[in-house]
Formats: structure tokens, C-alpha cells, sequence
């Protein structure tokens, strides 16, 4: 199957409509940031690099027997929930965090595997190397994913693009896996440009055209925009990025509230946030947003489960520990409530291990039962950190997908 490079902003349609397709041979050879427009000078030359179906190819990579096969990690029991899909399991609609009964009916070869952390966690061991290997300014945002700020990179490259192609050579040498990467001048570009040829893919968006490529993308492409909020847009006639760019800020407050700053810049590709990677760490946590509503008890305290795994090994992984546990709840009306505990501040005694973790976050789910309506996202965290064992975390102190 022949392959297609994107390079944003070579053909676009004047009518916001989604951008032509350039189809150029693949892994083509590098562009030349001296060649960028001078409008570039002061600018930072950000890549985000994501892996491709993370947990499901490590599975696929150490069990010869799973490549080539759609491919869930995640419990296969009736209120079991999918954690990640491997591209062939993708092909028939299959997502992270749909319930495993939904991805078995719509695959019905479906293979689960249990999660296997401490792989994860040495396959991410080994990306984090190369992108360090390139630059000292490497924000993780989980184990698969991270920025870079290469705008004096460590090898003296100077071009961004090529050192993106050259991270995707290593990590693949090394790891056996593939990684997609986007390269533009600020985060929430990057972001976006990662995705846009995946699996196995390069995107580059060039100063002054970040504006024009996000016109051209569905709303849905936002990072935060989901289904609800897509819908919500939809109806107020907002479907593409363009349409989003031409609505003021009164009518984005009016409509979104506190998003709307967010959504403003956003639709015109503008993103002043830098890349940190060390930053003091105000809590650890994580949330999952559901394909489908959840409102019983037995899949919410299922589906906490998956949440406390994946928290505490965020938790472990940022070497640190707190004293205060907090469970958030969205509901489908998108009405946020939290629901905290914290142990007593005294000497020597902190939630340090994954059991106390959990039990604080079950009891927390238990006081909340029953819900008076489902809910469409879970999350976790721990806060009140231990200031000695927080002065270097590895990620943004925001709340990021688990998945």
C-alpha cells in the first residue's frame, strides 16, 4: 500500500474544507529549517512523539504469535474494558476504554492480553534515552508519548525534521517498535501534526501555516473536544476548525465557559506553553473518557480498577507519594464533582503503597454510590505530595487521557 506524507500547508482549500493530500514517496528527505520563513526566527522547534498502539505492540512484538492479529490489552470479562487496540483490532472499530464485551462483538477474533506493566515501562525506559540522546528538554506526558524542544538540540542537527526522522530510526532499532512524530512551532501543533499520518508517520507543519492546517480539521481533532462537546458544536454550527475561528470570544464564553479562552487560540493554531520537563509536581493522577456511558456499579468499580493500575504505576513511576487521594466524576450532563480523602499529616505516614492507594479510592467510589446519572469520564489522583520526593516530575501537572 503506498504511503502518503503530508507536509501541512502545500494545498489547501480556500473554503476551510479538509486540506488536499500531497503524495510524495515515503520517508522523504529532511526539510531544511534554514529555509523556513524569516517569520521562524525566535521561534521553537517543538516534535511530539507518540508511539503507535503502545501496550497492544509490545504484546504483538514479544509474542510472534499476536502480529499480524487484532490485538486488545485489557480484561476480557463481561465488564471488562479495553486499554489499548492494536491497528488491526482498530480496523474494525475497536477503541481503548470500550467496554470488552462492545470490541468483542464488533471483532469477534479479538485476542486479550493482560497488561504487562513492567514491559511498558522498559520499552518507554528505552524511548526516553533517544529523545534524551537529542535534547535535555523532554516533557513525558505518559509512557508513550512526550515533547521535545530541539531548538538547540544536543548534536548540533539544527534541523527539527531530521532529527524527528532520526528519533524514529532509533527508537525503532532499539525497541522494535514504531513511533509517529509531528514537528511545528508550538506544542498544541506538534500534537496534532503526530496524528496526522499514524501509524508509522511524519507530519511537519511550518511556521505561518499552523493557522491554515487547523482550519482544515474536523472539530473532533481538538485535543478536550469529545463526543458531547462535539455534538454541542455541531448544532451550533461549528464543525470544522474554521467554522471555530469564526466565532469571537463572547460567543465561545457565552457557550463554553472557561474553555472558550482555549478554544479561541486554539482555532488559530496559537499555543505559548513551553516545554518543561522539570516542574514541581502539584499532584499524579490520570482519567479515562468512556466511548459509552457508565452508570452501574459493578462496571464503575471495574473500570476504577483500571484506573488505579494505571495511576499507581504513574504514581511509582514518578518515585514520589502524598497524603491526599481524590476521585473525579463526569457527568453526562458534563457536571464535574470530586470526591476527596486525606490522611493525617503526621510524621512518616503517607499513602505509599498501591494498596492503601487503592482502598482510599474505593472507599471514595463507594460513598458516591449510587450515581444519580451515568458518567462519561473517571479519574484519580494523589496530591499533597511529599515536596522531598516531587522536585523533578517527568510530566505537565495537568490531567491527561490514560488512553
Amino acid at each position: 500500500m503506498e504511503k502518503f506524507q503530508w507536509v501541512a500547508g502545500e494545498n489547501f482549500s480556500p473554503h476551510g474544507e479538509q486540506p488536499i493530500v500531497a503524495r510524495v514517496p515515503p520517508d522523504p528527505p529532511a526539510l531544511d529549517d534554514d529555509a523556513l520563513p524569516e517569520e521562524a526566527d525566535g521561534l521553537r522547534k517543538i516534535i511530539h512523539v507518540d508511539m503507535d498502539a503502545f501496550f497492544a505492540s509490545v504484546e504483538q512484538r514479544d509474542n510472534p504469535e499476536l502480529r499480524g492479529k487484532p490485538v486488545a490489552v485489557g480484561g476480557a470479562s463481561g465488564r471488562g474494558v479495553v486499554a489499548a487496540a492494536s491497528y488491526e483490532a482498530r480496523a474494525f472499530g475497536v477503541r481503548s476504554a470500550m467496554p470488552s464485551v462492545t470490541a468483542k462483538r464488533l471483532c469477534p477474533d479479538l485476542i486479550f492480553v493482560k497488561s504487562r506493566f513492567d514491559a511498558y515501562r522498559e520499552a518507554s525506559r528505552q524511548i526516553r534515552a533517544v529523545f534524551e540522546h537529542h535534547t535535555p528538554l523532554v516533557e513525558p506526558l505518559s509512557l508513550d508519548e512526550a515533547f521535545l524542544d530541539v531548538t538547540e538540540d544536543r548534536l548540533g542537527i539544527g534541523s527539527a525534521t531530521r532529527i524527528a526522522e532520526l528519533i524514529r530510526q532509533e527508537i525503532r532499532a532499539k525497541t522494535q517498535l514504531t513511533a509517529s512524530a509531528g514537528v511545528s512551532y508550538n506544542k498544541f501543533l506538534a500534537k496534532l501534526a503526530s496524528d496526522q499520518n499514524k501509524p508509522d508517520g511524519l507530519c511537519v507543519i511550518r511556521p505561518g501555516e499552523g493557522a491554515a492546517f487547523v482550519a482544515g480539521l474536523p472539530i473532533r481533532r481538538f485535543h478536550g473536544v469529545g463526543p458531547k462537546a462535539e455534538e454541542k458544536m455541531k448544532r451550533l454550527g461549528i464543525e470544522t476548525g474554521a467554522d471555530l475561528a469564526g466565532k469571537d470570544i463572547a460567543f465561545l464564553r457565552e457557550h463554553f465557559g472557561s474553555f472558550a479562552e482555549y478554544l479561541f487560540r486554539a482555532a488559530r493554531g496559537i499555543d505559548l506553553r513551553p516545554v518543561r520537563p522539570h516542574r514541581i509536581r502539584k499532584s499524579v493522577g490520570g482519567e479515562r473518557t468512556f466511548s459509552q456511558d457508565i452508570g452501574g456499579a459493578d462496571a464503575l468499580r471495574d473500570t476504577l480498577e483500571d484506573i488505579i493500575d494505571i495511576v499507581w504505576e504513574r504514581i511509582e513511576r514518578a518515585e514520589t507519594r502524598g497524603r491526599t487521594v481524590t476521585l473525579k466524576l463526569k457527568y453526562i450532563d458534563f457536571r464535574i464533582v470530586t470526591r476527596a480523602k486525606s490522611i493525617p499529616s503526621r510524621p512518616g505516614d503517607w499513602v505509599e503503597d498501591k494498596a492503601r492507594f487503592a482502598q482510599l479510592s474505593r472507599d471514595l467510589l463507594e460513598e458516591a454510590l449510587p450515581l444519580p446519572m451515568p458518567i462519561r469520564l473517571m479519574g484519580l489522583t494523589l496530591s499533597n505530595l511529599d515536596r522531598g520526593k516531587a522536585q523533578e516530575p517527568r510530566r505537565d501537572e495537568a490531567q491527561l487521557s490514560l488512553l
